[in-house]
């Protein structure tokens, strides 16, 4: 019998890792709770939560980082236990202390071992006594001016500016260069003061084109540490991780043992207790550098489970009820291979901008694995991580997974706010990849904007257009009240097309269309005819259309003027334009636009200043990201509309900048 039964489970956390830990607690018998700020009232986990408590507020700080209200959820609801989940307050020591001083199990970690490893700067000074391995560092709290470049040549360039709490890739840059480094050091801190309310810093030496490998480590109370294998995590944006895999290509037998055998005697080294992971740079030579400890469960853990079979959020809650490890987590099974995508709502062609909106249909079909935090309907918010899911695919090989994850990436119907998954697909395709030999600087040398451009095939857009004119037609005929059966516009005698103007991503498309007798149809799309057209059947949601001897089916949705289609050649999202459009008032010259829906962090002008091109103007932050409005062009500040603290649409001017350096241009006259 367990030391201490959990029975209800409040999960201190939301999206899509909330979900995937109440599916645990429902196949165990295991009540839930859940938190939630105000955007996420009508959110899928809160649903799924067989209780809720409401903690107020939009941001982090005023909602999911507030442990107190955490605290007074478990207690009003009588959940006796507590999962962070990761990021938040996942691995904060303090958290910890308060729910067991709130006499609430804490699925994790002992609050020491947090406090230990929450500071990557003292974390590698532990790791070092313990004999693991580690590249040049130095603490640079507080370093300003002189000093700051001081500690930066005693660690050599090129060198990472990079936060000493939290991870996820925030609050870090590369610097190559002294006269780079008190802007990159600045941004750093402001970054890791936002996620994570600490700006600690350190300065790291930089190690070019390593390998990100990490090991899976368990520990129970009754003094076992084991390892469950490496996953490779080496493509990463933002040095964040998109693409993981395991075992990882790059690791032998021998090289497992060493590495698991280091991250199993770290862990005895701070007598661990939970689900963590040791991350390694692992460099050309096989030499490896130890990282940091991630004191909670990783989201990349899906792969590990696929291969070994395990639960880990299982085996979790069974160390937190005081059990050891079970026999399956002492000697892990080792099938197959997984991959794991993660799915953003982001642009790759715009520096990876965040984007937010409806979420009109979410649809990822095939033998894979989806953790999702979104549905059909969700709304995308600019206050959290803009992660839409997880897709993991396991195979034989890895060949296998790749081409099974690639299938279920591309028939996936992700209607809204713009994703990586093209970015994602070709990601998978490609030639490093499938041999094995990628690294941290993959996407350095095969840029996103490139490899994050839209799947869709040339010809696609024209098909695509036809298509959605064809199925507008049929809503229109299914509700017509007389004459249903009859295609819009037939005439016993041939006459004009019917006309539908849609814009595409390569500008405006005109589709016209003529029903003859016996069926016959003829499809134009802008000056060319389609060759051959057949009309098998056409629904407002499915057109099924042969064109020069090639028959296809079209998956149509309608969200607002926007229609979405998707085919075996890609997918479209075409904006239907009015016939008589109300006229467009074009922004002044010079204006600064917000790319994305974010609050104002700085303002670095005023009226009538004088600006050099690409100076940094303002600079935005949205889902825990920094953004910099730069100058387009040397002028003067002629008009500004925004103050810091401030919240902006997409799209909201921010300033306006005067080519001419005229600082009148703007005033009242």
């Amino acid at each position: 019998m367990s030391a201490r039964p959990i029975s209800k489970l409040l999960v201190a956390n939301r999206g899509e890792i909330a979900r995937r830990i109440f599916r645990t607690c429902r196949k165990l018998g295991v009540g839930t709770v859940a938190v939630y700020s105000d955007p996420d009232a009508e959110a899928p986990f809160v649903r799924e939560a067989d209780e809720a408590v409401a903690l107020g507020g939009a941001a982090p700080g005023e909602s999911y980082l507030r442990a107190e209200r955490i605290v007074e959820a478990a207690r009003r609801t009588g959940a006796d236990a507590v999962h962070p989940g990761y990021g938040f307050l996942a691995e904060n020591a303090g958290f910890a202390r308060a729910c067991a001083d709130a006499g609430l199990t804490f699925v994790g970690p002992p609050a020491a071992v947090i406090e230990a490893m929450g500071s990557k700067i003292d974390a590698k000074v532990r790791m070092e006594g313990a004999g693991v391995p580690s590249l040049p560092s130095v603490d640079v709290t507080g370093l300003e001016g002189e000093r700051l470049a001081a500690a930066a040549e005693r660690v050599g360039w090129p060198l990472l500016a990079k936060a000493s709490a939290g991870g996820g890739g925030k609050g870090m840059r590369i610097v190559r260069s002294p006269e780079t480094l008190a802007s990159a050091v600045a941004g750093a801190r402001r970054e890791a003061a936002s996620a994570f309310g600490d700006d600690a810093l350190m300065l790291e030496r930089l190690l070019e084109r390593p390998r990100h490998v990490e090991i899976q480590i368990f520990g129970d109370e009754h003094g076992r540490v084991v390892h469950l294998f490496e996953r490779e995590c080496s493509i990463q944006r933002r040095h964040q991780k998109i693409v993981e895999e395991c075992p990882s290509p790059a690791v032998d037998f021998d090289l497992r043992d060493r590495m698991g055998q280091a991250a199993v005697g770290a862990g005895e080294a701070l007598g661990y207790v939970g689900a963590g992971t040791v991350e390694f740079l692992l460099a050309p030579d096989g030499d490896f550098y130890f990282l940091e400890v991630n004191t909670r469960l990783q989201v990349e853990h899906p792969v590990t489970e696929l291969v070994t079979g395990l639960d880990l959020v299982a085996v979790q809650l069974r160390v937190a009820e005081g059990e050891p490890l079970p026999p399956e987590a002492l000697e892990p099974r080792f099938e197959g291979r997984a991959i794991e995508v993660r799915l953003y709502a982001e642009d790759p062609e715009r520096d990876f901008l965040p984007t937010v909106g409806r979420l009109s249909r979410f649809r990822v079909p095939g033998e894979v694995r989806v953790d999702s935090g979104v549905e059909d309907g969700s709304e995308i918010s600019p206050y959290y991580d803009p992660m839409l899911a997880k897709v993991i695919a396991h195979a034989p090989t890895r060949e296998a997974a790749a081409r099974r994850l690639v299938g279920a990436l591309e028939r996936a119907e992700l209607h809204g706010p713009r994703t990586n998954r093209d970015l994602l697909v070709r990601i998978l395709r490609h030639p490093e990849f499938l041999v094995g030999e990628t690294d941290t600087g993959f996407l350095d040398r095969n840029p996103a904007g490139g490899l994050g451009a839209p799947l869709t095939e040339p010809d696609a857009e024209r098909l695509h257009a036809a298509a959605a004119a064809l199925a507008a037609q049929a809503e229109r005929r299914a509700g017509a009240l007389v004459l249903a059966t009859v295609p819009s516009g037939f005439r016993n005698n041939p006459s004009q097309l019917q006309e539908v103007v849609f814009e595409g991503p390569r500008g405006a498309l005109t589709v016209g269309y003529r029903f003859g007798r016996g069926g016959r149809l003829t499809l134009r799309v802008e000056d060319g005819e389609l060759g051959a057209p057949i009309l098998h059947a056409a629904e407002p949601d499915r057109v099924d259309l042969e064109v020069d001897g090639v028959r296809r089916c079209y998956r149509v949705a309608r969200s607002g003027n926007t229609v979405h289609v998707d085919s075996p050649l890609g997918h479209s999202a075409l904006r239907e334009l009015e016939r008589f459009p109300a006229a467009v008032v074009e922004d002044a010259p010079g204006s600064l636009t917000s790319p994305m829906h974010g609050a104002v962090l700085s303002v670095n002008a005023a009226p009538g200043d004088t600006v050099e091109r690409g100076a940094v103007v303002i600079v935005l932050e949205a889902m825990k990201m920094e953004h910099e409005i730069l100058a387009p062009a040397t002028g003067t500040v002629a008009e500004l509309h925004v103050g810091e603290g401030e919240q902006v649409e997409a799209g909201t001017v921010l300033a306006v900048i005067d080519e001419d350096g005229d600082p009148r241009l703007g005033e009242a006259p």
